[in-house]
């Protein structure tokens, strides 16, 4: 059954497997927001943050349009063909950073450790640069789609240790 789907999957059309990618990489993205919900109002209300903290308005619309870029940037490298090692280990990357930015997610606001989390999102910024390098070759419209998710991830890191330094 299994690989059944996957060869359904592997036969889709290119702009399948973008759809298909984004939809996987929302998904991924709404569990982030249902472990983050709770906890931005209560436990982070009351911690320490330093005044570049944006407001939390801004974080669901900046994820959403980052979670799209990077699905779509998936996709692309996807429809390459996972028969070649190197799109498969594009892939791989990709959703190792995906499984990363969630349990970034349930470090810091499920079990509430900033410093568990900085563990975390300096392991997601390295995978992020490994994915990008590894896309670059592939698809370089691709890899460029990336650089947003570094940018923010980048900004996120730093406010992660600020917090973690406050509290």
């Amino acid at each position: 059954m299994f690989d059944r789907t996957l060869n359904l999957l592997n036969a889709a059309s290119p702009a399948w497997k973008v759809a298909i990618a984004i939809s996987i990489t929302l998904l991924l993205g709404s569990t982030s927001g249902l472990i983050t919900a709770g906890a931005v109002e209560g436990w982070y209300t009351e911690i320490e943050k330093p005044s570049f903290n944006p407001p939390n308005t801004v974080f669901g619309p900046v994820w959403t349009v980052l979670y799209i870029l990077m699905g779509f940037a998936a996709g692309l490298i996807w429809s390459n063909g996972t028969e070649d090692p190197h799109v498969r280990r594009g892939l791989a990357l990709y959703g190792i950073q995906l499984l990363l930015n969630v349990l970034w997610s349930l470090f810091f606001f499920g079990l509430k450790s900033p410093g568990l989390a900085l563990i975390d999102i300096t392991l997601l910024l390295l995978t992020i640069i490994l994915c990008i390098r590894a896309f670059h070759p592939i698809d370089r419209w691709a890899a460029y789609l990336m650089v947003p998710y570094l940018l923010w991830v980048s900004f996120a890191s730093i406010l992660n240790a600020s917090i973690w330094v406050l509290n």
